[in-house]
């Protein structure tokens, strides 16, 4: 068993072997260490992702559970890499940011195409994932269901504290129909204490969406996403790149109030369109 520093992914892979141990078990932590001859530390350890079990380790735990060497392997495979400062992982695995999100005390965050999950409504949501084209079409309700649960952290009481840069790009990208963009404009509307507006007039600004999570215990950790995969950065240099461009985009986003008003400009905006439409219509 190996201390190093935690990462997003070994806590995601060590509360997952906590799941294991519950459902497959009547062990509890304590229990399970008895059984296995261990220290009671080094079960807790293992299940917050403070440490590295070792070959050996996965291999009682995994026995203990009654899994088989099919099942070890799988496992084996993931947890390999789960120490890593640098870890990709395929987007369908939703695990391993949600709990990220859950256990940050602050989420600073930049998109530039699309509007943060954590602000988009259901319906926005729904059409995003449906017209994006990837997404297999019986799977879109489960992920849309994903990310309105994920937003249950922002209603906590305990909630993180969260800065959502959006460039103006994100707003002016219709997604769904104007209907769609109405309402998703109107739940920006009451969250632009944590949003701000970056002018689409801006140049040199941050070409790739970037969100970075800072926890109380833990080292920060730099999130990024394609279509294609996500990637968890826990080095210092990536967290240092994270934090200049984020002083960067303080320095040309417009403050919460011009955010507000970027905003009204935009619903105004649609009614207007959809009132031309009615007269022409007529």
């Amino acid at each position: 068993m190996t201390t190093i520093a935690s990462t997003a992914c070994s806590r995601d892979l060590g509360d997952e072997l906590r799941r294991l141990r519950e459902s497959a078990t009547s062990f509890s932590g304590r229990a399970m260490a008895a059984h296995l001859g261990w220290d009671p530390s080094k079960v807790s350890n293992i299940e917050h992702g403070k440490v590295r079990a070792t070959e050996v380790d996965l291999v009682q735990w995994v026995a203990t559970c009654g899994k088989n060497l099919e099942y070890l392997e799988e496992f084996r495979s993931r947890y390999r890499h789960a120490f890593d400062a640098y870890f990709v992982q395929l987007p369908e695995n939703l695990r391993t940011l949600a709990m990220t999100e859950a256990k940050a005390h602050t989420i600073t965050s930049y998109e530039v195409i699309v509007l943060p999950g954590l602000l988009q409504t259901r319906e926005y949501a729904r059409a995003l994932l449906r017209e994006g084209g990837i997404e297999a079409p019986e799977d879109v309700e489960a992920f849309v269901q994903a990310r309105v649960e994920r937003q249950s952290i922002l209603h906590r009481v305990y909630r993180p504290e969260c800065l959502f840069y959006v460039h103006e790009l994100a707003l002016q990208t219709l997604v769904g129909d104007a209907v769609v963009m109405e309402s998703q404009y109107l739940r920006l509307l009451f969250k632009t204490h944590v949003l701000r507006v970056v002018p689409a007039n801006v140049r040199t600004v941050p070409q790739s969406k970037l969100t970075l999570y800072e926890f109380d215990k833990a080292q920060p950790v730099v999130f990024s996403e394609t279509d294609m995969a996500q990637v968890f950065a826990q080095d210092d240099t990536a967290v240092k790149r994270a934090r200049r461009m984020f002083n960067r985009l303080d320095a040309v986003a417009l403050d919460p109030e011009q955010s507000r008003s970027k905003l009204a400009e935009y619903v105004s905006g649609l009614r207007e369109d959809f009132h031309a439409r009615r007269t022409d219509l007529a």
